[in-house]
């Protein structure tokens, strides 16, 4: 029987080397990547069945760069892997298309047999995050609380800032000028209504596009 074809994203190298012995004997490891870029390129390549990816990552956090992955790779399977059990996060997670959400504070086992649901084209949560994600549904469901929408590359852009980069360092991870990148940050806070660096952070944890691992 033809083992599925998994990538694992995950900027924590233990934890990428710990999930690739575990998940080893019952699927084909066909690359390791620790950045959102990385996992675009990567997927692109290689084309996976499923996709182990952990939310805080960085340059492109996991919860963007599956985003982008569902609309360039319809038929992937995306498994979220997080310490960060809030539901609000599990709900924007399959809203970007996850078919699977599980707490790394789970047993390992879970994580296999997630994996084995999304396969049957099943959605697959963990059980405590499960019950609070009704709640938010009923609250919000058609996640109309979403701030508005801006370009998966302001996405990026807002990502770095938000985390502290200089628009030099920013530059340099997304191989543009910097004077492209204050291009950006401009248009991003004049749609926006935004005046200060502190409202971009605030707009960035709002939106998700900043992501804690436990918060």
């Amino acid at each position: 029987m033809k083992l599925p074809r998994v990538i694992l994203a995950d900027d924590h190298t233990l934890v990428a080397d710990a999930l690739s012995q575990l998940l080893a004997p019952h699927c084909e490891i066909v690359a390791t990547v620790a950045d959102g870029h990385a996992l675009l390129d990567s997927a692109a390549l290689l084309n996976p069945d499923v996709v182990v990816v952990d939310i805080a990552m960085p340059l492109l956090n996991g919860l963007e760069a599956g985003r982008q992955l569902k609309e360039k790779m319809p038929g992937v399977k995306l498994v979220f892997l997080t310490m960060n059990e809030d539901p609000e996060l599990a709900v924007e997670a399959i809203r970007a298309g996850a078919s699977a959400y599980v707490s790394k504070k789970s047993a390992a086992s879970e994580l296999l047999s997630a994996i084995q649901v999304v396969l049957r084209g099943k959605t697959y949560v963990t059980p405590k995050i499960a019950r609070g994600m009704q709640e938010s549904f009923i609250r919000d469901p058609l996640g109309r609380k979403h701030p508005k929408a801006i370009t998966p590359r302001q996405r990026e852009v807002v990502q770095l800032l938000a985390e502290g980069k200089s628009m030099k360092q920013v530059a340099y991870a997304l191989k543009v000028t910097p004077r492209t990148v204050a291009f950006h940050k401009y248009r991003i806070m004049q749609e926006l209504g935004l005046r200060t660096n502190a409202e971009l952070v605030q707009f960035a944890v709002k939106s998700r596009i900043v992501v804690g691992s436990t918060d």
